[in-house]
């Protein structure tokens, strides 16, 4: 993956009146900022009346606001000390307009209108600069990264009937589909383009299934502020839709679309004054939509026809997005309307996909055949981690930002993502007991709220387990490479896993053996049958260990940083209370990490108490494979500096990683099976 350096521009209102701009910079692989000037925030002054003045003339417009931008000397010269940098190093630089909320009138300046202080070139029209709007928003949950070949698009052009009574022109559908269709090539793409079918229902129908990319044609305006899309009804009559009630609907929606082009005159503002702030374009951005394509005023048919191919020809080469904006814009930059495309993010990397693979060789790993035949002989054990499960039980962090919502968590924002650290203050704030309860509600009401057409009607207060069991049986008679039911056909002798579920057991039963479950004796309430330790497990009855505890006994599940803690001190000092076969795995055989993030507890945990300092010399003669979860927005784990995690981890010994999710490994893996 590229590197990129990044600015970022942060735009704030002083209390003098005046405004304040403060540069963070990032070199590439660097997690560090770097201020390029002493003062926290520089004074600026931005002359709305004058702006104004200059509309109708964008280069004009651009000229004066690049001199009120970059007025202080210092100022310019920290802007060119970053772009340099970033020149030197041989990466594009990524630069990000930050406006805080005690500014949203900057909103409606033009700043796609920019000039180059240096030689009064147009600015956002180079590769080698990358511009978007970057908006906070308040939405917790994790935006993840799809493949490629994953990726799906709703293509929704509306033209009802009446819009000649509007002063409006009919919208060319036919134009609009082979522009849209030429655009996203090779991907699959479901068209709403019949008369009526644009209707904001048949809209968020679509998006249900798992669309990626939204692309809606229509005319858009702005009536006392608020911006309306002027959408079909089911008989092809006009039906203008709000702004709210867009963004309220889409907020319903379990799987929202990663990018939203909004192809209508007006649909990011006028430009003009905080109208834009109340536009359709920064509404979705900051309802949680990683990122908008919006028009800031009345674009061309000429130019919207040359712009979207360009940039979405652009977005399928390599994912990013801010450079296929920057390229498409320069496309158009000989046009009058060039600025008013406006890219509107809040992902950090620009990113909308990735290739899986492994990171040593995408195109070919070469060590394939000996996985396989590991696998084959037996001499392969599955590790399994929470991303296994994720869709089906929800993830821990999401689970952790509900109940810091609910029950206050008063810690840092950072820390109401990290699982151990809520449910610590959950227990001690109320009690343990009620700490293990509330779990396998938020369990039971992740599966019936994600997985109710297959429950059926009349189990909602069904066991969890047997709500669990309905859910993965539905799901591996789905698709023959549901995780679980491919690592049941391996055939192995042992599965360990993390997860405290038993969909893996049903898998094993369904491929025709009798599988035997064992939990790790970390504290003294954990209850045991004997045989599963007595008894040497072969294919026809595998165990199952499980590291961290059964939903069925809550006593056993690790979950509060007390839990981890203890869990750590128990097993180290009491290695012998753990299996013969699970120990001799754990050194003499190939390893197969499947679900786990390498800086989550659970992995850190895993390492602590089983992988270090245990049989490293036998380890070395293996073939080790660590498949990630979803690569996911601000937390994306290069698979160069993952490798180099987890070698330092496991002292040297050849690590693989692939880059990608588990489900991506596992269809590969059962397509060479």
């Amino acid at each position: 993956m590229a590197a990129f350096a990044d600015l970022e521009l942060g735009l704030n209102r002083r209390p003098d009146g005046r405004y304040g701009i403060d540069l963070r910079f990032n070199q590439p692989d660097s997690d560090t900022d770097i201020r390029l000037m002493r003062d926290e925030a520089q004074p600026i002054e931005i002359d709305a009346a004058q702006l104004l003045a200059l509309n109708t003339d964008p280069i004009g417009y651009g000229r004066y606001l690049a001199q009120q931008l970059f007025a202080d000397e210092a100022l310019r010269r920290a802007f060119e000390q970053a772009r340099s940098a970033a020149a030197s190093l041989d990466a594009p630089l990524r630069v990000r307009l930050a406006i805080s909320a005690n500014a949203a009138e900057l909103h409606g300046v033009r700043w796609e209108t920019l000039r180059d202080p240096a030689d009064d070139t147009p600015l956002l029209t180079n590769e080698q600069l990358l511009f978007s709007r970057y908006l906070t928003s308040s939405d917790w949950r994790p935006v993840k990264l799809r493949p490629r070949g994953d990726l799906r698009a709703l293509i929704a052009i509306a033209n009802p009937q009446g819009l000649e009574r509007f002063r409006m022109g009919a919208v060319d559908v036919a134009a609009e589909q082979s522009r849209a269709l030429s655009g996203l090539s090779g991907m699959p793409s479901t068209l709403l383009a019949t008369p009526g079918s644009a209707n904001l229902d048949s809209i968020l129908n679509q998006l249900r299934n798992g669309m990626d990319i939204l692309y809606l044609v229509c005319h858009g305006s702005l009536v006392n502020g608020e911006p309306l899309l002027w959408l079909e009804d089911a008989q092809n009559q006009i039906a203008r839709v709000s702004g709210v009630e867009l963004v309220t609907r889409l907020r319903e929606l379990r799987q929202r679309p990663r990018l939203i082009v909004l192809a209508s005159c007006q649909s990011a503002g006028t430009g003009a004054g905080q109208e834009a702030l109340l536009a359709i374009g920064p509404r979705l951005a900051e309802a949680g939509i990683p990122a908008v394509l919006a028009m800031q005023g009345q674009i061309s048919m000429e130019t919207n026809a040359a712009f979207m191919p360009a940039f979405f020809r652009e977005l399928m080469r390599d994912g990013q997005i801010d450079r296929a904006m920057a390229v498409a814009r320069s496309a158009v930059s000989h046009r009058q309307d060039s600025w008013m495309p406006v890219l509107i993010m809040r992902l950090k990397s620009g990113r909308i996909w990735y290739v899986p693979g492994f990171a040593d060789d995408k195109a070919n790993f070469q060590k394939w055949p000996a996985l396989v035949r590991g696998i084959k002989s037996g001499r392969c054990t599955p590790i399994l981690g929470p991303g296994l499960t994720e869709t089906i039980l929800g993830s821990s962090r999401e689970i952790a930002q509900r109940w810091a919502d609910e029950y206050t968590f008063p810690l840092a924002p950072h820390e109401r993502e990290d699982l151990p650290q809520v449910a610590q203050y959950i227990a001690v704030n109320q009690d343990d007991q009620f700490l293990r309860d509330e779990l396998a509600d938020s369990i039971r009401r992740e599966l019936l709220r994600q997985n109710s057409t297959l429950i059926g009607p009349g189990k909602e207060k069904a066991p969890l387990n047997d709500l669990i069991t309905i859910v993965g049986k539905a799901l591996r008679s789905n698709d023959e490479a549901e995780p679980h039911r491919v690592l049941a056909k391996l055939k192995l002798p042992l599965y360990i896993t993390t997860n405290a579920d038993t969909l893996l057991e049903e898998a094993l039963r369904d491929a025709g053996v009798e599988p035997r479950t064992a939990l790790c004796p970390w504290n003294e309430y954990i209850e045991q049958s004997q045989d599963a330790y007595d008894e040497e497990p072969d294919p026809e009855h595998p165990l199952v260990y499980h590291l961290f505890g059964i939903l069925d006994e809550p006593d056993s599940l690790v979950l509060t940083e007390d839990d981890y803690f203890n869990y750590l001190i128990g097993v180290t000092s009491n290695r012998e209370l753990i299996p013969d076969a699970v120990r001799r795995a754990l050194t003499d055989t190939a390893m197969l990490f499947l679900g786990f993030r390498v800086d989550d507890w659970i992995f850190r945990i895993l390492f602590r108490s089983f992988m270090r300092d245990q049989g490293g010399g036998r380890r070395r003669k293996y073939t080790h494979v660590a498949a990630q979860i979803d690569p996911e927005e601000g937390r994306t784990i290069e698979p160069e500096r993952a490798r180099s995690y987890l070698e330092s981890y496991f002292q040297g010994e050849d690590i693989s990683i692939y880059w990608g999710s588990s489900e991506d490994f596992i269809r590969d893996l059962a397509s060479r099976l």
